[in-house]
């Protein structure tokens, strides 16, 4: 459906969840995809899922927090293919504590990892993408970025980061022919959700989701492949949540009306 120019994609977190969906989807539309993630074996895996597909991929490991870990991927990326031209800031953690209790280290470490690991990415890979006169950069926010969470002090504070950072990269970087955009998935069951979301956590979401389930990693990659490829190319600046319409909801009961 879509169609992509040429160069390489670049997906940081792509040993797990989003970021491997997005890396598999990818690289089964033809585009050659380096798998960035600190977890080898989780590059492997989706290296596997990337061959089944008869797709290209290149693994390297990758700590979003180090800038000279982050060269080095995108100098392996280059020597194998040339400049980067799509990159997706999938890499992120998630911690959770009460606000009041919240330790300032863990704080900081979710901070550090979701929105200067995202900066660092793209600001290595704006050159390459300057010189191409091309490029995508998609950064995953969430809809804590939006709505606070209980324990999601650091998280929800990341996302909402993210959210004004992206506008920056779309703001400065557009004149050259690259366009940054975000994604802010709803609740999505990955590796790294999946402990948050007891059956107890479920029972309390599940009625604010239109939709009435929770995401899987596809159903979030499809947005991202998308805001990729020459089809969005007037897109720039924009967070788009994929979410069931989680946010559009609001009072499940007026008066004797409820859902």
């Amino acid at each position: 459906m879509f169609s992509f120019d040429t160069g390489v994609a670049l997906i940081t977190g792509g040993g797990s969840g989003i970021g491997q969906a997005v890396a598999v989807s990818l690289a089964g539309a033809g585009v050659p995809v380096v798998v960035a993630d600190v977890n080898a074996r989780g590059i492997d895996e989706t290296l596997a899922h990337i061959r089944t597909k008869g797709g290209e991929g290149l693994g390297v490991e990758l700590d979003v927090t180090q800038a000279a870990s982050v060269d080095r991927a995108f100098g392996a990326a280059e020597d194998w293919k040339g400049p980067v031209t799509s990159l997706v800031n999938s890499a992120g953690i998630l911690k959770v504590e009460p606000f009041e209790h919240f330790p300032e280290a863990a704080f900081s470490q979710v901070l550090n990892v979701n929105v200067t690991g995202s900066f660092q990415c793209a600001q290595r890979a704006a050159s390459g993408m300057k010189a191409a006169g091309f490029g995508r950069i998609v950064n995953l926010s969430s809809v804590s970025g939006y709505r606070a969470g209980v324990g999601r002090a650091a998280y929800g504070t990341s996302k909402a980061a993210i959210n004004g950072l992206t506008r920056q990269m779309a703001l400065e970087l557009g004149r050259y022919g690259i366009t940054a955009n975000a994604v802010a998935p709803g609740p999505t069951v990955t590796a790294m959700t999946e402990p948050v979301y007891n059956a107890e956590t479920k029972a309390s979401l599940l009625p604010m989701i239109p939709a009435g389930y929770l995401a899987d990693p596809e159903d979030i990659s499809a947005a991202i492949v998308f805001l990729l490829s020459r089809q969005a190319r007037y897109i720039n600046g924009q967070t788009l949540a994929v979410d069931g319409g989680y946010l559009a909801s609001g009072m499940l009961q007026t008066a004797e009306l409820k859902l």
